[in-house]
């Protein structure tokens, strides 16, 4: 028995509930074997503990509890079906966390084509990068390298230079490319790739990476080219607003700003510097959570694209009718999403049709699935402290008699 246990994955658990009403969902936790979880939700208590979660069984224990009037589950076919097919008297109910987190999936998907579609047409408006003299880009803003930086260059360019300096003697000795390597300990084709170039390779600047003054940025060089040189003035306004930086870094990008005329492109001032797996929080997040600087770049967003407008105001408004409990207003909405011409947000609509009852009645009743989250936790709880020393019988035993 305890090596049947073993062989399940420490979070096996479904989400599922039963009876008057009745809630049920599909895990999204990792592993391969699953059970799933009846709780009801108006007792708040377990009802029982299934070993899997196959249509099959959970339709055959809804069929021996008549009783059951309201389904509550989550967006999985599997589920969907045993409801329809074990409790055909029961009204279904879409969990709204799990229509919400579908929502937003494809508003994520929307945000990473319109971001990428964007910067790709202001790369191809932008003139080529960077001539000695010109302007630094903002996107390339980096803060002075300390002392200490420096030196390390420095030693690293003057280590190269020797090595070059060795490479192209041993060539005018007539060794070959191969035993130029050999002797040097490097590869061949960094010999060629040296002497093909006729001279020294020099340290290359490393690609910058995002840094939490990016999205600042653009605030300190209007205050920058308005008149402001109190460094410290400056990081009190961008503190304020929500920059978890140091003066000191500050500082640091302030110093480059003294030695570099620092150029904005378009899609700098466009577009604050967000992933799309971040700019959907903006989205989905009521307006009145928000700080000042999120508040700034989600208008910043809305500004850039139309498509992006669209979005915002469409994802508002059907979480407005979800908090709501407006459901009577969701085939406007979804006329509203197909004539937006937006593919994503009509993929998302499209599911909502093919399960338009559960998801509607999900927008009205005040069924929901949240205590379920705690029931399972605690079998969790449960399962953990048995250390795999029993099997499935007395997990159930012990949930459903709290042993």
């Amino acid at each position: 028995m305890s090596r049947v246990l073993r062989k399940w994955p420490a979070r096996f658990l479904g989400e599922g509930a039963a009876v008057t009403p009745f809630s049920l969902t599909r895990p999204f936790l990792r592993g391969r074997t699953f059970g799933t979880v009846l709780v009801n939700l108006d007792t708040h208590q377990v009802i029982d503990v299934l070993p899997d979660r196959q249509a099959e069984t959970v339709t055959i224990w809804m069929q021996t509890h008549t009783e059951i009037t309201h389904v509550s589950r989550d967006r999985g076919s599997e589920y969907a079906s045993a409801a329809s097919r074990g409790a055909p008297q029961a009204i279904q109910v879409a969990d709204r966390f799990h229509v919400a987190k579908n929502l937003s999936e494809a508003v994520q998907d929307l945000l990473a084509r319109v971001l990428t579609e964007l910067k790709a047409a202001s790369e191809g408006e932008a003139a080529p990068v960077v001539q000695a003299q010109g302007p630094l880009p903002v996107e390339e803003w980096r803060p002075t390298p300390g002392a200490q930086v420096t030196q390390v260059i420095s030693t690293r360019r003057a280590e190269r230079e020797a090595r070059y300096q060795q490479v192209e003697s041993l060539h005018k000795q007539g060794l070959t490319t191969k035993k130029i390597a050999r002797r040097m300990a490097i590869s061949e084709r960094t010999v060629r790739h040296w002497l093909q170039r006729g001279v020294a390779p020099d340290t290359r600047q490393r690609r910058k990476y995002a840094s939490t003054f990016d999205p600042y940025a653009p605030y300190v060089l209007a205050r920058w080219e308005e008149g402001e040189r109190n460094g410290t003035q400056i990081w009190r306004e961008i503190a304020a607003l929500g920059y978890p930086g140091s003066q000191r870094m500050l500082s640091r990008f302030l110093e480059t700003l003294k030695t570099h005329e620092i150029g904005t492109s378009a899609l700098v001032q466009r577009l604050p510097h967000y992933s799309s797996t971040a700019a959907v929080s903006l989205f989905m997040r009521r307006p009145d959570t928000l700080e000042e600087i999120q508040r700034e770049h989600l208008a910043t967003f809305r500004l850039a694209a139309p498509s992006l407008e669209t979005t915002y105001r469409l994802v508002q408004d059907f979480l407005m009718m979800m908090r709501k409990l407006e459901g009577e207003r969701l085939d406007a909405w979804l006329a509203q999403v197909h004539e937006s011409g937006l593919p994503e947000l009509q993929s998302f609509a499209q599911g909502v049709k093919r399960d338009k009852a559960a998801v509607q009645a999900g927008l009205t009743l005040a069924i929901n699935n949240g205590q379920v989250e705690g029931q399972v936790t605690r079998i969790k709880l449960i399962k953990r402290m048995m250390y795999g020393k029993a099997g499935f019988a007395l997990l159930r035993q012990r949930v459903l008699h709290r042993i």
